[in-house]
């Protein structure tokens, strides 16, 4: 069960908030390459089918009634269990050799597929409050929704800044933006925390700007963390 790609056309855009925290400045132009990214968080079901063939741990909070349905993300997932799904995937695909690995997305390709090529406003809609989406005030009542149940972005991407946080392939440093360079910028060579981007279920404000950066260790595994895939534009099996 390879989770639906949707094509991101890459470009270039002011990646960051002005008026942001401090990770998120300077604003500065970033291009990204054409990239594929999975239209929806990985699910409890695709991951399921990944620890069955593996022999992987189950997840620490599979089992608990607020994050059970197949159909939710899969949650208390380390960014080594996420890699791990994506080396998986690969060997899987019978398309593999029309495939860039799989993997986890940059910061940046998360930023601009967010951004659903809206520059330099809040949400994926624009600036309107998050407490104006349709719903809002009935979601997340305890625990994360299932994926693909409110509206997406321009690019078709469900759930991007929302549901839970998502595991992106960089390290994380709140200075790298002063350093970064313009073109598909990887993060830096080394750190202790791994970036992540995105909104969870269990914060007071359910949806995060499309700018908001977060991190944790690589090795953390929390009940609002789960991941989404992306490969390389070369191909893919379903779009």
């Amino acid at each position: 069960m390879t989770p639906e790609l949707v094509l991101i056309p890459g470009g270039e855009f002011p990646m960051g908030q002005a008026d942001g925290r401090d990770d998120e400045q300077p604003v500065h132009r970033v291009s990204v390459a054409p990239f594929r990214l999975g239209i929806c968080q990985v699910t409890n079901a695709e991951y399921d089918e990944f620890r069955h063939a593996t022999g992987r741990a189950m997840p620490p909070f599979r089992m608990q009634p607020e994050f059970a349905d197949p159909a939710q993300p899969v949650v208390g997932v380390s960014w080594f269990d996420a890699v791990a799904y994506c080396e998986w995937l690969e060997k899987l695909s019978a398309f593999s050799d029309q495939l860039s690995a799989f993997r986890l997305p940059t910061e940046a390709e998360w930023e601009f597929a967010a951004r659903g090529g809206l520059e330099q406003q809040l949400f994926h809609w624009g600036n309107e409050p998050v407490f104006e989406r349709v719903g809002y005030s009935t979601r997340w009542a305890h625990g994360p929704e299932p994926v693909g149940t409110a509206a997406p972005n321009a690019f078709g991407l469900y759930d991007m800044c929302e549901n839970v946080h998502e595991w992106c392939s960089d390290w994380y440093d709140p200075g790298y933006y002063s350093v970064s360079p313009a073109d598909n910028p990887q993060g830096p060579a080394t750190g202790t925390r791994r970036a992540s981007r995105g909104g969870a279920w269990r914060h007071q404000i359910k949806i995060a700007r499309c700018a908001a950066r977060s991190s944790i260790p690589p090795e953390f595994c929390y009940a609002d963390y789960g991941f989404r895939v992306a490969c390389d534009a070369g191909g893919n099996p379903r779009k």
